[in-house]
């Protein structure tokens, strides 16, 4: 099928005839531990008796177990680790779309319509405290090498989980994120062996750390193609760049539009994998801003940005409207486009609690 031209939707809206899965993720106001019941003060971020963590709430799609109907070849019930049923080797079907909201996070990511399969993840954490601090990540995986949906989901859980962690240890938004990527990419080696197929992923993430005064620091760090965007009323631009052909010639002089036309401009410089260099990513991999808002904060797989590569179109449909919705609409727009690709979008607006309706 001859790809669409970016922004030019070539088909009617596919959402609703999508299956999906909402997760969701949020704690409840409790004055007990959830695991040993012991009494917790409003400002404890662990459980003096069992030392829970309290306070952080998650979400990572897609989840690593779906409710999910018998297994279509055979009606058996066990599947293995990659999907695929213990009984008679068959699949199984995953829901087209998951969906999460997270204390106004909003995160989605969808099967699109030309793959089998999801091989994007995303993945966020959230502390509940008197100040903003959260982690957000996305990948995607490389389809060339083996089980990538592997390598994105266990890349984007670890990356989160370990920003977070920085970050509630006092530590600055970049190297909260930084923190992340090395924990990431540690995870994919440790997952898969050193060879020239080994599962690969991109990967870019989000530091958001609240400061004192109402302006908030993010960090942006990134490997490969998935991108992080800045959108607010003032402008939108990209949060660096892609490790990619297409930017290589762009940085060498050629217009971006005859770049991206190139057979291999899609091809990546840099990736997170077994087989990546000692350390994959660049030394300008991470970037900074400083921010009082409103804005969003837009983090996505290249199955969005394909179809939407202008920011100040991305802008334009996310607008100022709750975050579900907006994410929604840009996947949504790139069904539209075709979905040649797997679409995940994380939406982050800022202020965090502006936007959840």
């Amino acid at each position: 099928m001859t790809q669409p031209e970016p922004g030019r939707p070539d088909t009617e809206p596919r959402s609703a005839d999508r299956e999906a899965v909402t997760v969701v993720a949020r704690t409840v106001a409790d004055p007990r531990c959830p695991n040993c019941a012991a009494s917790v003060g409003d400002d404890d971020r662990f459980c003096e008796e069992c030392g829970r963590e309290l306070g952080v709430v998650r979400a990572a799609l897609p989840p690593s177990e779906f409710t999910t109907e018998p297994c279509a070849g055979c009606a058996g019930e066990r599947f293995d680790a990659h999907g695929y049923c213990a009984d008679c080797g068959e699949l199984r079907r995953a829901p087209d779309r998951c969906e999460a909201m997270l204390d106004g996070i909003a995160l989605i990511t969808d099967r699109g319509v030309s793959h089998a399969r999801n091989e994007d993840a995303v993945a966020a954490a959230v502390l509940r405290d008197t100040t903003t601090l959260l982690a957000v990540s996305v990948c995607d995986g490389v389809s060339s090498t083996r089980d990538p949906q592997l390598a994105s989901g266990a890349a984007a859980r670890a990356g989160a989980e370990a920003c977070l962690t920085d970050l509630m240890t006092g530590r600055t938004a970049a190297e909260a994120v930084l923190a992340g990527l090395d924990s990431a990419w540690k995870t994919v080696r440790g997952n898969a062996e050193a060879d020239s197929d080994a599962a690969s992923c991109t990967y870019v993430a989000a530091a958001v750390r609240g400061l004192e005064s109402d302006e908030v620091e993010i960090a942006v760090a990134s490997v490969g193609d998935s991108r992080a965007y800045w959108l607010d009323a003032t402008g939108a631009h990209q949060i660096g760049s892609d490790d990619s052909f297409a930017q290589a010639l762009v940085d060498g002089g050629m217009d971006e539009t005859a770049a991206m036309r190139h057979p291999q401009a899609h091809a990546l410089l840099r990736w997170l994998g077994a087989d990546s260099d000692t350390r994959p990513w660049s030394d300008d991999c991470v970037h900074t801003l400083r921010t009082s808002g409103p804005g969003t904060l837009l983090l996505c797989s290249d199955g969005l940005w394909n179809y939407l590569p202008d920011a100040a179109a991305l802008a334009s449909r996310v607008g100022d409207g709750p975050a579900p919705v907006a994410a929604r609409d840009l996947v949504d727009f790139a069904l539209r486009c075709g979905g040649h690709d797997n679409i995940t979008v994380a939406l982050v607006p800022v202020p965090l609690f502006d936007r959840q309706e």
